[in-house]
Order: structure tokens, then sequence, then C-alpha cells
């Protein structure tokens, strides 16, 4: 299931991308029915306060996905411009954290359902938050996957282990199908680029280069199921990914793969 927009709009749930940065993605989270909204790594502040104004929403908390400063950087400011509201991260390394998570904790952002997925590998507080509208169950869902999961390719290994990422991806790999991926980073035209390096006749990269040319903002666009098709982090058991690692195990082949693309330099852009 492809969405054909980069804002996800159902009766009871929106999802607002705010670039931010150079290529970061805050998101606004928000129940269409009360009009109130929660920041996903707030980065810049202005930004995100703008986009709710636009949108006619309130925001009424915040969440982070990993302590990386691109990500919750802002997160201070934010507090000083919102008081008083929760933030939602995985530990104390995270600036002005109110509620820390683990996984399986659950919120409610008014009736929107939030499960917290404990992803630790890129960083060891990263948590993915899995969006749910109980009240519309035609609607397929998100998932923020911050820097664990991108269109195409997975966040560096900075605080952890090819198989804690393998573990991560897999338990992603769980969630529905039609989940719509939500990433923290546009990086999307440079990982289809790795991925035909290593898959290069996998017919799921002509379709996401098609999206990738389509659009400039990738996020928002795709989803899980989309993701076992295209991901070569997630294909390790593909012939054509053993065969460019020769790996002999699925966590060789991703500790190949990860080495194999922090030193790619393909294009950045088709």
């Amino acid at each position: 299931m492809n969405p054909l927009f980069s804002t996800t709009v159902t009766r009871n749930m929106k999802i607002i991308p705010v670039p931010v940065r150079s290529d970061n993605y805050a998101y606004l989270l928000v129940d269409e029915a009360a009009k109130q909204a929660a920041a996903i790594d707030p980065y810049d502040v202005p930004k995100v306060r703008a986009a709710a104004l636009k949108a006619g929403v309130e925001i009424v908390a915040g969440i982070t996905t990993h302590h990386h400063h691109d990500h919750s950087g802002g997160n201070q400011e934010f507090a000083n411009a919102f008081p008083g509201i929760p933030i939602y991260a995985g530990s104390n390394k995270v600036p002005a954290l109110t509620h820390m998570v683990k996984d399986n904790d659950e919120f409610h952002i008014s009736s929107i359902l939030v499960r917290c997925l404990a992803t630790p590998c890129h960083t060891q507080d990263s948590i993915c938050f899995y969006a749910t509208s109980p009240s519309d169950p035609a609607h397929p869902g998100g998932v923020f996957t911050g820097d664990t999961l991108f269109i195409a390719g997975c966040g560096r290994f900075f605080e952890g282990t090819g198989a804690e990422m393998h573990a991560a991806l897999s338990y992603l790999g769980t969630l529905p199908d039609k989940t719509i991926v939500y990433n923290g980073h546009e990086y999307t035209a440079g990982n289809v680029a790795f991925a035909k390096s290593v898959d290069n006749h996998n017919p799921a990269l002509k379709r996401l280069e098609g999206i990738i040319l389509s659009n400039e903002i990738t996020t928002g666009l795709t989803t899980i199921g989309d993701e076992k098709e295209w991901n070569p982090f997630i294909r390790l058991n593909a012939e054509s990914i053993r065969k460019a690692t020769r790996g002999r195990t699925e966590i060789e082949t991703i500790d190949t793969l990860r080495e194999l693309k922090n030193h790619f330099r393909g294009p950045s852009r088709l």
C-alpha cells in the first residue's frame, strides 16, 4: 500500500512532516477531531510551531526518538515554549525529558494510541513510536523510526552491534505490512543507490526510484511491507545480497552491508 501524499489524512489521524536542518524530519502527530498534536523530534521549534498554527492544532506533547542532538537538540527550547507538557523518550540523555518509556509502554495523544518499540543499536535509547487510531480501524497506522529504519536503509551502529540492528529491524517487521514509515532523515536517494550496488536486479528498487523522482519528500509514502521488498538490511537472505557480502550468516551479512554502506560514495540524488 503506497499513500499518495506526504501528509497522511484519515478521519481521526494526520501526520505532518516538518523538514528541519538540511535533511532531518520533525513531525506533528495530529488528532483531527480534538485538534491536538504531539511533536516528534522538534529540533526547530519555530518551524514546528508554525506548522501547528497552520494546521490549527494545539501541541500537547513531545516525543523524542533518541538522544542525538539533531533529534533532541530543540527539546529545551520546546519545553520552554510549551511548559508543562509531557516529553517522552527512552533515556535521561534526552534533554527536558519528563516521561521515560521502555519497550511496549503505551500512551495516548488524545484518541491516538502510541506504542513504544525499543530498538537499541544506533543509540541504546532508540525508541520507535507506533501510532494507531483505535476509533478508525481502517487507518494503516504509522511508525516513527528516527535513525533506526530509513527508507531502503538503516542507521549506523554507533552504540550497538549488527545483531542488535538485525533484531531491531526484525521487530519493526512484525508490525502490519501496511504500516506507514516516517523516518528521521531524507536519505532515500542515496540508500537506493547503495541498494542497487548490492541488489541490482531487485525490481522493487525501480518502483522506489519512481517515488523519489516524483516527490522531494519521500517520508510517509512507503510502508513496512515495502521495506521487506527493497531494504537490503532486511533482505539479508536474498541471494544477490549474500553474494555481494559473502556473508554466511545474517549477522555477518548485516555487518558487511553496514561497512560497505559506510564507505559507499554513490549519488545522493537520482
